[in-house]
C-alpha cells in the first residue's frame, strides 16, 4: 500500500461511525505487540512515552530523536502510524515533510494554547506540506483549551476550544484533539461545536468508555501515557516479585 493510500486509509477511520481506538506505543516492539491484534486498525505513537524512554520530559525530544523513532514504529508495521509530533518544533512544515518521509501518514501538533492566528498558520503549514508530498495527511490538531487553561471557568474553555476546533478545521484539519474532557456534557457541546465525528478524545481514568463516546459523536479515542505507564509497573511488579522469589512466571508469550 502506497501511504498515499495509507493515509487516507486513516482519513476514513476518522470518519467512519465507528470511533477509531488507538492504543500508544513508543517503540517498535511495542508497535508490533500491538498491531498483531486483529482488532488494531491504526497505531498511535506517544510523545511523552518516548520522550521519557530517552530521558527527556514531556515536550523536549529533540526533532531528530523523535522523527527517527516514529519512523521505525512506522517501518514495522502495516497499518498507518499517526505520531504525536509536539508542537511542530518550530517549523510544523518542515517537520511534517520529515513524519511523512519516515512513512507516517497522520499526527497531533498541540497549539499550547499559543494566538490562535499564530495556531492557525502552523495547522496552515502542515496541510501546506503535506499537500507539496501528495499525501492526505490525517492532522489531528490538538488544542490545549482545557489543559492549560489555568484556573479560568470551564465554559470559557468549552468556548476556545470551539472557536479553535472550528478554525483548525477551516484551516485543512482532519480532527481536533480536546485533551482534558471525561464527562458527557461537555463532549456533547464539543462534538455540538466543532462537529460529528471530528473531536478526538483521550480515555482517562474516570472518563467515558469508548462506545459512550461513539455514541456522542466523537472520532478518536487515544491513551496518550497511559498504556506505557500499565506497562512500567507490570515490570516493577514483576521486579519487585522476582527480588522475592526469583521465578519468572510460566506461559509468558514471546513477543519479543
Amino acid at each position: 500500500m502506497t501511504i498515499a493510500k495509507k493515509a487516507q486509509t486513516l482519513i476514513d477511520l476518522y470518519e467512519a461511525p465507528e470511533i477509531l481506538r488507538v492504543v500508544n506505543v513508543w517503540d517498535v516492539v511495542g508497535a508490533k505487540a500491538v498491531a498483531a491484534l486483529p482488532e488494531t486498525k491504526a497505531i498511535a505513537t506517544a510523545g511523552h512515552g518516548i520522550a521519557a524512554s530517552f530521558g527527556y520530559d514531556d515536550g523536549a525530544t529533540p526533532r531528530e530523536v523523535m522523527i527517527d523513532m516514529v519512523g521505525r514504529i512506522a517501518a514495522s508495521v502495516s497499518v498507518p502510524v499517526t505520531a504525536d509530533l509536539d508542537d511542530g518544533y518550530g517549523d510544523a512544515g518542515e517537520t511534517t515533510r520529515l513524519a511523512i518521509a519516515a512513512g507516517v501518514v497522520g499526527a497531533n501538533v498541540e497549539d499550547r494554547l499559543k494566538p490562535l492566528a499564530e495556531s492557525v498558520a502552523v495547522v496552515e503549514a502542515i496541510v501546506k506540506a503535506a499537500e507539496a508530498e501528495g499525501v492526505p495527511f490525517a492532522l489531528n490538531a490538538r488544542t490545549d483549551a482545557f489543559v492549560r487553561g489555568g484556573g479560568r471557568p470551564v465554559g470559557e474553555s468549552v468556548s476556545d476550544a470551539i472557536q479553535r476546533g472550528r478554525a483548525f478545521l477551516d484551516a485543512g484539519a482532519t480532527a481536533v484533539f480536546v485533551p482534558g474532557i471525561i464527562d458527557a456534557y461537555i463532549t456533547r457541546q464539543l462534538v455540538d461545536g466543532i462537529g460529528e465525528r471530528k473531536v478526538s478524545v483521550i480515555g482517562l481514568p474516570g472518563a467515558l468508555t469508548a462506545a459512550a463516546y461513539e455514541d456522542l459523536g466523537v472520532a478518536r479515542i487515544s491513551y496518550g501515557p497511559l498504556p506505557q505507564r500499565v506497562a512500567l509497573a507490570a515490570l516493577q511488579e514483576l521486579a519487585a516479585d522476582l527480588y522475592g522469589t526469583g521465578v519468572v512466571p510460566a506461559g509468558l508469550p514471546a513477543l519479543n
